[in-house]
């Protein structure tokens, strides 16, 4: 009876206490807009709003450590005087998603690559819009599956030959946003002439096919892409590779900066204007989308010779 009587007690008392998440991207990307929402109100009266809620309940939502439903998400903003339907429907949709997604692909990697390589995954295919620029190499989404081998497998690092194609499989996945069905990404890449000049061990085809990967992109309606010359002034490559991501309403863009752990992400509004405007500027400068892609067949039939 004791034991019984114990049972109940643990059980009212999980039941009071908020499921505390996996702090996701998605899950941090609502708890931010909730932020974004409720101030300039102080957190603790924001809090006071809800049955139930203190302080520490509503900052651990905003940095998404605790999971709010999407009724929450509504009751709170209606609290809250927020005169925005669409928006908090779509962060509603959002909060009520499994740590992860419904179905996203990456799921099969998330444990066995880094947090900020999943996040960018994860942002990258709910994004309607993608502006990348790589000082060095073609971008990611454009390139081949040999071309992927070449430059993951010839990094200075040791990458074992099982991590390797893991690393590419991810990235040849990634490249479904170009060609899905529903909404395929508008994508923006400024590629450098000086990609074209690589040589690899495997041979010129891999720079042949990696050419014609590029002619055929050009050619569709959802991708613009400019070679940056040759005789570009080098300050417009310093900042390394760089990419910005656009979303629906109500969602803030996210600019990332590539490094090889998955790259760092940044939601801040001077950061991501300082980056759109580093990105118009080498745009500006790059050749247009006709004459990028004349140069690129160019290059491809100096390749044939």
């Amino acid at each position: 009876m004791t034991q019984n009587r114990a049972s109940t007690t643990r059980e009212r008392a999980s039941s009071k206490t908020p499921k505390r998440a996996t702090p996701t991207v998605m899950r941090r990307r609502v708890g931010a807009q909730i932020r974004r929402w409720r101030e300039p109100m102080r957190s603790g009266e924001a809090a006071k709003l809800m049955p139930g809620w203190d302080t520490t309940k509503l900052s651990r939502i905003e940095r998404g450590l605790y999971r709010i439903s999407g009724d929450e998400v509504r009751d709170l903003c209606a609290k809250l005087g927020v005169d925005d339907a669409a928006g908090i429907n779509e962060v509603a949709k959002v909060a009520e998603e499994p740590a992860g997604g419904d179905h996203g692909w990456w799921k099969a990697y998330e444990s066995r690559v880094s947090q900020p390589l999943v996040d960018f995954v994860q942002l990258e295919a709910r994004a309607r819009k993608i502006s990348t620029h790589h000082p060095v190499v073609v971008p990611g989404l454009l390139q081949t599956p040999g071309y992927v081998r070449e430059i993951i497998g010839g990094m200075p690092v040791s990458v074992s030959p099982e991590r390797a194609e893991m690393l590419v499989s991810i990235r040849l996945s990634r490249q479904e946003v170009l060609t899905r069905k529903d909404n395929p990404v508008q994508l923006h890449a400024l590629v450098p002439e000086s990609a074209f000049h690589a040589h690899f061990e495997a041979g010129p085809g891999i720079m042949r096919d990696q050419l014609r990967k590029l002619i055929d992109a050009s050619n569709q309606p959802n991708v613009d892409l400019q070679v940056i010359p040759l005789n570009a002034h080098p300050a417009y490559g310093s900042n390394g590779a760089t990419t910005t991501l656009n979303f629906g309403h109500p969602w803030v863009p996210v600019v990332s900066v590539d490094n090889p752990m998955g790259g760092t992400h940044s939601e801040d509004p001077e950061e991501i204007a300082y980056m759109e405007n580093v990105f118009a500027l080498a745009a500006a400068i790059a050749l247009p989308v006709d004459e990028s892609r004349d140069l690129i067949t160019t290059y491809l039939e100096g390749q044939s010779k």
